[in-house]
């Protein structure tokens, strides 16, 4: 009987550590609304291709620079429903890394907003259908620079 207390008196501790937690960094302004909700770019989350995307996004014409972005994804990828990606950028001021995948049905995996001072790298994992480029499109001083590289998937991710 003594262990069922403890175990629930833990998680009242527990649960209560995190309000009162979450509260004092409320009050000492530490969280802001802006900071727990991104924005989501509805029309370009929709984009069926990369033109719209890019449009969407406000990209007139980006500039291809492999030298400051570094694109790291497999060569093959063999179940496509979870492909890793790794951006990074040695630009200055970056503002946004996006990751674009041109042969799926919604063409803008990803899309990461950088406060000023953030190191600008990210990683994470996208959905592929099929064998198709991988774009990294970072914006940097309200410029818009890209590389790609083509991913080969043997299994499908996205309804395959």
């Amino acid at each position: 009987m003594n262990t069922e207390i403890d175990l629930a008196r833990r998680k009242a501790l527990k649960a209560g550590g995190g309000i009162g937690l979450f509260a004092l960094f409320g009050a000492l302004g530490l969280l802001r609304p802006g900071m727990a909700f991104a924005d989501w770019n509805k029309t370009a989350f929709s984009a069926k291709t990369m033109d719209e995307a890019l449009t969407a996004m406000g990209v007139a014409t980006p500039e291809n620079n492999a030298v400051f972005i570094q694109l790291t994804v497999p060569e093959i990828a063999e179940n496509g429903a979870i492909v890793p990606v790794k951006v990074a950028s040695t630009l200055l001021n970056v503002e946004q890394i996006s990751i674009l995948v041109d042969k799926n049905p919604n063409v803008l995996a990803a899309n990461f907003i950088f406060p000023a001072g953030t190191e600008s790298m990210v990683t994470t994992r996208v959905k592929m259908g099929q064998t198709c480029n991988v774009v990294a499109l970072v914006k940097a001083d309200g410029k818009f620079y890209r590389t790609s590289k083509e991913v080969k998937v043997t299994a499908g991710g996205c309804g395959g």
